[in-house]
């Protein structure tokens, strides 16, 4: 793992299940080149975990915020650590 890199875990709530939020998430997450997994929550909500620069962590945080044009976020918990090494190419985890 490259100097720097920070991990994101986040809990999106709202209209987040149904709307294709975990699509939007993995292809900016790969557009931002960034490591990790986003999955539906049992409650509604959709949690991911990420690795990579913190700069372009914030601008996953910033898509997660708003999310697709269909998805309506309410509140996004985000969770901040050292990045662990742990993650692999960016999926939806089922």
């Amino acid at each position: 793992m490259t100097t720097g890199h920070k991990r994101l875990e986040a809990r999106v709530e709202g209209r987040v299940q149904g709307v294709c939020f975990r699509y939007y998430t993995r292809q900016r997450a790969t557009e931002l080149e960034l490591l990790g997994w986003v999955k539906n929550e049992p409650d509604g909500a959709v949690r991911v975990a990420a690795e990579g620069p913190e700069d372009r962590l914030h601008q996953l945080l910033d898509f997660l915020d708003e999310g697709p044009p269909s998805a309506k976020v309410t509140q996004v918990d985000a969770k901040w650590s050292e990045a662990a090494g742990d993650l692999g190419p960016f999926a939806v985890v089922r």
